[in-house]
């Protein structure tokens, strides 16, 4: 025979609609920091970043609670800190098209370039 279970009766749990935020929305200046946070690590926007930061769908689209927020921007501020060289953030606006293809460059053909340039290349 199969296993019965138990069924919580609806008016013993909360209504909530499918992927809605579960606390309050992050603050404008949240999201703002971590777009900046997100074109500094290289994405264009909130669903550029959707694979590598493991955002939902709801995310993606930019709609984080406080707790989210904070907890991406942690994150991202921890992997700038972790990297070699320092955290600039980007002038204004989202990063040209060629600042996309060079950081995409492999570091050999960019330190080539350099040198062919007239650059001095030293390995980190």
């Amino acid at each position: 025979m199969g296993t019965v279970g138990t069924v919580t009766p609806m008016d013993q749990t909360g209504r909530m609609a499918f992927g809605q935020a579960s606390g309050p929305a992050a603050t404008t200046k949240q999201i703002q920091q971590l777009l900046t946070l997100l074109q500094a690590a290289g994405h264009a926007d909130f669903r550029d970043a959707r694979g590598p930061m493991g955002f939902t769908q709801r995310q993606a689209a930019g709609l984080l609670t406080r707790d989210e927020a904070a907890a991406f921007i942690d994150q991202l501020e921890a992997d700038s800190e972790d990297r070699a060289e320092p955290f600039i953030a980007p002038s204004a606006g989202r990063p040209s098209a060629a600042q996309h293809a060079i950081r995409r460059l492999p570091s050999e053909l960019l330190a080539a370039e350099l040198q062919r340039r007239g650059w001095l290349v030293i390995e980190p």
